[in-house]
């Protein structure tokens, strides 16, 4: 599962500098792929569209500090918890489960995000 930051976020951006991957964005920040990775080129979304890595996307959430869901991968192959949860004071940042994800796609992503 990607991790969601939910709206009882404070803002207090704890969990930003904690994504190895640069998932964590604060409310209204636009975002893009090559932001804290190695991937150059185009990337295709899981959603399908394709992206230059380095244009600059619409912000998922104008409230809230938002994580990418493609570039979130739990942390894994890096930490053996997600780190913006274990820093966030609120508990906001817990599994999205409507994005139930195996460890093998979650490497798979991380190995993708960081060749």
């Amino acid at each position: 599962m990607a991790i969601i930051i939910t709206d009882d976020c404070i803002n207090c951006g704890a969990c930003e500098p904690e994504c190895p991957n640069n998932a964590i964005y604060e409310a209204g920040a636009e975002w893009a792929m090559a932001d804290g990775t190695t991937v150059s080129g185009m990337f295709t979304l899981e959603n399908g569209n394709n992206v230059d890595v380095n244009d600059r996307l619409s912000p998922l959430s104008d409230s809230v500090y938002f994580i990418v869901p493609d570039k979130c991968t739990e942390c894994k192959g890096f930490h053996d918890e997600p780190q913006c949860a274990s820093v966030c004071p609120v508990d906001c940042c817990i599994a999205d489960e409507s994005r139930v994800e195996s460890e093998d796609v979650l490497l798979a992503r991380k190995a993708r995000l960081h060749p």
